[in-house]
């Protein structure tokens, strides 16, 4: 596993990361026995991942916590309150006072089976209410910081709804934030011009989530994705036509697939530090390690790519 640091957190850890979120949610998504999960946890440990990340709102910290045990002083920790009240609308502001933040990480110590956690984010947060997070929210941060409960603050944007990074456009001006949480992939490459330069600034560490989502797995998908897109006029009509418009990233010598193409293009983005990636399946994962671990696509493929989605900043890939 290739080694990277966490931007001004001085942490280093393996550049694959394993997600415990998404459709998946460590297999759990699709009727997985916990046993199983847990098994995939401490696969991921036997490949190199030092990187963990998982989120209250996920129910999948107990199995982290469990695939853990007798590691925690090898392994970096990520986990996440939602920053409005249970049942509240993720886009409204009906927001978590300060205790539900606090009592969110103490569950959140207790399913994880340690004392602190090295990163601690603010899960979702849409720009609305990004005022409320800094005034309330933040302060409780950083006292939980002082006791020795959290390392390092962290901020994830909620990238399905905010697909141009108006939140962490704004985040990543303060000071106080050791890492945020990005969604990046090459059909929506927007934080290349938006966010990344200034992260690789300031040191902010980043966490690349969506690099490899519904429309990178699924053919289907994919095509109504690039139909919408193209009546949107984002894209010409004849890719969206082609009936293979994306076959030119597994010609010979460029990629295995469409997601070995993704995560590698995610991983050689500067300033993309950790790619997250999260399955329920040991061989899939063990796939997906290598392609994030693997070279760099050819200069020409990355061009093409640039050309066909380089000014995209409409579309998640969800």
């Amino acid at each position: 596993m290739k080694q990277v640091k966490l931007g001004k957190t001085g942490l280093e850890v393996g550049v694959a990361g394993l997600g415990s979120g998404g459709s998946s949610r460590l297999g759990q998504g699709y009727g997985l026995p916990k046993e199983a999960s847990v098994t995939v946890v401490k696969a991921a440990l036997d490949m190199g991942i030092t990187f963990f990340d998982t989120a209250a709102v996920y129910k999948t910290e107990e199995i982290v916590g469990e695939g853990l045990r007798g590691h925690r002083d090898q392994v970096v920790i990520s986990t996440k309150a939602q920053v409005i009240k249970p049942g509240a609308s993720a886009l409204g502001d009906d927001m978590a006072s300060p205790q539900q933040i606090r009592e969110s990480l103490e569950s959140s110590l207790k399913k994880l089976q340690t004392d602190y956690v090295d990163i601690f984010h603010l899960h979702g947060v849409m720009l609305n209410q990004y005022a409320y997070c800094t005034e309330h929210l933040v302060p409780e941060l950083m006292k939980m910081r002082e006791e020795g409960k959290i390392r390092y603050m962290g901020i994830t944007e909620r990238f399905i709804s905010d697909t141009n990074h108006a939140l962490l456009s704004k985040a990543v001006t303060d000071d106080f934030w050791d890492v945020v949480m990005i969604g990046f992939n090459f059909l929506n490459p927007s934080a290349r011009n938006s966010l990344l330069p200034l992260t690789r600034q300031k040191q902010i560490a980043t966490l690349i989530m969506f690099a490899v989502r519904t429309a990178l797995s699924k053919t289907s998908i994919l095509k109504e994705l690039l139909q919408d897109m193209a009546d949107q006029k984002l894209i010409d009509q004849a890719i969206a036509g082609d009936p293979e418009p994306l076959r030119f990233l597994t010609d010979k010598g460029v990629a295995q697939s469409i997601m070995d193409a993704a995560y590698r293009f995610c991983r050689h983005e500067p300033g993309a530090e950790v790619i997250l990636t999260g399955t329920g399946n040991k061989d899939h994962l063990r796939e997906n390690v290598a392609s994030i671990c693997g070279e760099a696509l050819p200069q020409a493929t990355l061009s093409r790519l640039e050309g066909l989605f380089g000014h995209i900043d409409s579309v998640s890939g969800n």
